[in-house]
């Protein structure tokens, strides 16, 4: 099961749907917006990060890429439209190496 994490924005609109169509089954959400964020923990379950640059401050930023480095996740960076957020999917290196349910991507192939 290809699960994500996204990070940032209040309201995700349509972008949970639009995710699952790329073969995401699980898509969880925080916004950010708490002080106390920088100490929640990253899920077991979770496949993917994608943090919403336009929405988090810098300090959460920072928390999450080190305790997503210490998980060995995967993180994506985008603003929050769905097109940042398709391309920075299937061209997020790490991402594509390790993710299944992107294959269908053409930065797999280069692989």
């Amino acid at each position: 099961m290809a699960s994500l994490l996204v990070i940032g924005g209040d309201k995700l609109g349509s972008i949970p749907g639009n995710l699952k169509s790329m073969g995401f089954h699980e898509v969880m959400h925080l916004d950010g917006r708490k002080v106390q964020m920088v100490k929640r923990e990253i899920p077991d379950n979770i496949d993917l990060i994608l943090i919403l640059t336009d929405f988090i401050n810098h300090n959460l930023a920072k928390k999450i890429k080190d305790k997503a480095s210490k998980k060995n996740v995967p993180i994506c960076f985008a603003r929050r439209s769905w097109c940042s957020i398709y391309t920075a999917l299937v061209s997020c290196d790490n991402a594509c190496a390790k993710c299944p349910f992107l294959k269908g991507c053409s930065q797999v192939s280069s692989y």
